[in-house]
């Protein structure tokens, strides 16, 4: 009797390291097929991004690539431009140089949206000059003025007499 529960318990105990053998490759199949299904996701969404890449990623794309320089005042109007207009463009720094330099690169098919964007960039870059070059008086200077104004001003001295009335 000791013998066929124990030759049952080790039967029950194969079959479960089976199952659970079974289910472990199950589960890393169905992880692999996941994980295979995200590359693909990954891959489709590198193949189509917009906006501030490397140049290696433009590059890649293989669309041609047009390059110009743009001072270092406004990048990150530059920035926001391309954005919304939804070029693709990488910008490098030239540290060679004293004040340094920036290139943009951007796709070849992308030069009519570039156009839009360099004619916006140039609008607001003119505004911030003009807005720059206009000279407004400081305000310490006005209250400076004001100070002395005041000082200058005569002041009322008020007397006081106390008579004795009887």
């Amino acid at each position: 009797m000791n013998e066929q529960v124990s030759d049952q318990t080790v039967r029950l105990a194969i079959r479960t390291g089976k199952v659970t053998l079974r289910l472990i490759l199950r589960a890393l199949a169905a992880w692999h097929r996941n994980h295979q299904r995200k590359k693909d996701v990954n891959r489709m969404a590198k193949d189509t991004l917009h906006g501030k890449q490397s140049v290696k990623e433009l590059v890649g794309q293989g669309q041609g690539v047009s390059s110009m320089e743009i001072g270092n005042s406004g990048i990150r109007d530059f920035k926001k431009i391309a954005n919304k207009y939804g070029v693709d463009f990488a910008i490098v720094k030239d540290k060679d140089v004293d004040p340094p330099k920036y290139t943009v690169f951007f796709k070849a098919r992308d030069a009519d949206a570039i156009t839009q964007v360099l004619k916006k960039y140039a609008a607001k870059q003119t505004k911030r000059k003009k807005a720059a070059e206009k000279e407004r008086p400081s305000i310490l200077q006005k209250l400076k003025k004001f100070k002395e104004k005041v000082a200058s001003m005569p002041r009322k001295d008020k007397e006081k007499r106390k008579e004795m009335e009887r």
